[in-house]
């Protein structure tokens, strides 16, 4: 391509494209944090079946659920998005939002009498919760593949850095609607009768816009190309960057679909295991285990339930702001500094953490210390980590690779998430300094083995990776 060529396409065309397809990302982050809010009331209100002890263990599969749900999603996220194209598996995923929200709201529906809390309704409430982790697994997996494939090269850091915006965007607004529900309430008994369901259901409504918006906008270049439609990838192409630069990046995508028939490992097995342990350390670190244990954290700390809440919000609004930093910074500062720099903050922060537990002072030092690590995290692993999953994959491998370091993602996030009620029990402050150990090792796997891939055209890994 000739880098002289200014961009001529339509700005405004590019952003609403990405706008509509953060709302995925957006969806991510509520579902899997809306559990935050309802995790106590559920315990308590399956707490009181009679023909099942509802434990410590299964409380933690409960609120852990739509986990393996992800790992099925991001599983096949390479399938759907190979055969269905980027476009239509996000379609997919908002139906499975919808029907989740809608099923979790009422597990009981047609086989379980309503409000009766039993081991049967345990195990159908969890299916509806794994049914939207499908949608989040597939949403995860695709939403930066179909940003970075539809990005300009120059702006692809910061476009599929806003899907990290949105997903934390989406924890902070369910933060809130959490909040609201529960202070809705005449008594913090409804809570374990219907707050918990209005939680639920009310993803329904951005997962039905989303569905509807995705009718709007268009399928992927590289994946048009792929299917053949060589004259609609450039319509796209064109709208997006002018037509002088559209012929030229046309052209570099079919020169590398070309080899599109290429084996998974055929750059080598390094690209993949990168990937992989890219999206395990982004979830070792431990950081699920404090955006959807937020409230019950803080009401360790000593706060009330209502002021956990509040706290909980502003954890929330701490993220947006250090993801933002990111969003500016990924393009310029580039992709292993930030790493590096998070990895750092987030092994002081959980260092404190544990020596604050082990020593019995849990009080606002904690809070301040939780928002440290929560802040490293989100201006470096939390938005880089997709970044890079998004892009570091030549063309040829990416559904599937992108694919097998989703899965491995949402593996590691069920692992730590579900059993931190375990670990808790065991010991605060040393589960505090097993994430901080896990931070060092990712900061290190960075220097070590991650490559930079600032400024590079999703075209240019091919070459990247056959050095």
């Amino acid at each position: 391509m000739n880098r002289s060529v200014k961009r001529e396409g339509n700005r405004l065309y590019l952003f609403s494209i990405v706008l509509v397809a953060v709302i995925g990302g957006l969806l991510f982050g509520y579902d899997t944090a809306v559990i935050s809010g309802a995790e106590q009331a559920l315990e308590k209100f399956f707490s009181g079946a009679a023909d099942f002890e509802y434990t410590k263990w299964w409380h933690g599969v409960t609120a852990s659920s739509a986990l393996i749900g992800c790992v099925i999603g991001g599983a096949l996220s390479g399938l759907l998005s190979s055969r269905l194209g980027r476009r239509n598996s996000l379609i997919v995923a908002a139906v499975l939002f919808f029907l989740s929200a809608l099923g979790s709201y009422r597990p009981e529906f047609l086989f379980f009498e309503y409000g009766k809390p039993s081991f049967g309704l345990l195990i159908a409430f969890n299916l509806y919760r794994i049914l939207g982790g499908v949608g989040v697994g597939l949403a995860s997996a695709v939403c930066p593949m179909y940003i970075a494939e539809i990005a300009p090269a120059d702006m692809r850091g910061r476009l599929v850095s806003c899907n990290q915006f949105a997903i934390i965007f989406g924890m902070l607004v369910v933060y809130f609607v959490n909040y609201m529900i529960r202070n809705g309430l005449p008594a913090d008994e409804m809570m374990v009768t219907v707050g918990w369901r209005r939680m639920f259901v009310s993803e329904a409504f951005p997962a039905g816009l989303f569905g509807l918006l995705l009718l709007m906008v268009p399928k992927t270049p590289r994946f048009l190309v792929l299917s053949g439609h060589d004259d609609k990838a450039y319509e796209v192409l064109r709208r997006i960057n002018g037509p002088r630069l559209a012929t030229d990046i046309l052209g570099e995508i079919k020169a590398t679909i070309q080899e599109k028939k290429e084996k998974l490992f055929a750059y080598g097995v390094p690209v993949v295991i990168i990937g992989v342990l890219l999206s395990f350390f982004q979830q070792a670190v431990g950081i699920n285990v404090v955006l959807y244990y937020a409230p019950r954290i803080f009401e360790n700390m000593g706060a009330g339930s209502d002021a956990a809440m509040v706290q909980t919000v502003v954890m929330g609004i701490v993220n947006i702001v250090f993801t933002l930093l990111a969003i500016f910074t990924v393009d310029k500062v580039g992709r292993k500094p930030l790493l590096i720099i998070g990895s750092f903050g987030m092994m002081i922060g959980m260092i404190a953490l544990g020596v604050l537990s082990f020593a019995n002072l849990i009080g606002i030092g904690a809070l301040v210390f939780i928002i440290i690590y929560t802040a490293s995290f989100m201006m470096s692993w939390g938005p880089i980590c997709w970044v890079l999953i998004s892009e570091i994959f030549p063309n040829t491998i990416r559904s599937q690779a992108v694919a097998i370091a989703v899965a491995a993602q949402w593996i590691s996030n069920f692992l730590v998430s579900s059993t931190f009620p375990s670990l808790s029990q065991w010991s605060v402050g040393g589960t505090y300094i097993i994430y901080a150990i896990f931070s060092l090792l990712s900061a290190l796997f960075v220097i070590f083995w991650v490559p930079e891939t600032k400024g590079k055209k999703l075209e240019d890994m091919s070459a990247l990776w056959k050095k």
